[in-house]
């Protein structure tokens, strides 16, 4: 699923127009961007939990040449799903 096809889904369910589903799903995606971006968890009941991780420096090796190359530090996006969502996918 794509985010128009989420965005249709969200429309058809809540008896709104696309447009205002949009507005609704970008606001809530922006939101969890930026509580990320200062650091802090975003915990969904039943769904999951967003965090940040970062990941060290490390030595790696591009598998085309087979040079060996530096990854920088990043911050990386985790997610852990929560206990109702993964019971409902298995």
């Amino acid at each position: 699923m794509n985010k128009a096809e989420l965005v249709a889904s969200v429309a058809e369910t809540a008896g709104t127009t696309k447009v205002k589903a949009e507005m609704v799903l970008n606001g809530v995606l922006e939101k969890l961007v930026e509580t990320m971006k200062d650091g802090e968890k975003v915990s969904l009941l039943g769904f999951g939990t967003f965090s940040v991780v970062e990941r060290v420096q490390k030595k790696g090796r591009n598998p085309q040449t087979g040079k060996d190359i530096v990854i920088p530090a990043h911050n990386a996006v985790k997610f852990k799903p929560g206990k109702t969502l993964y019971g409902r996918v298995q």
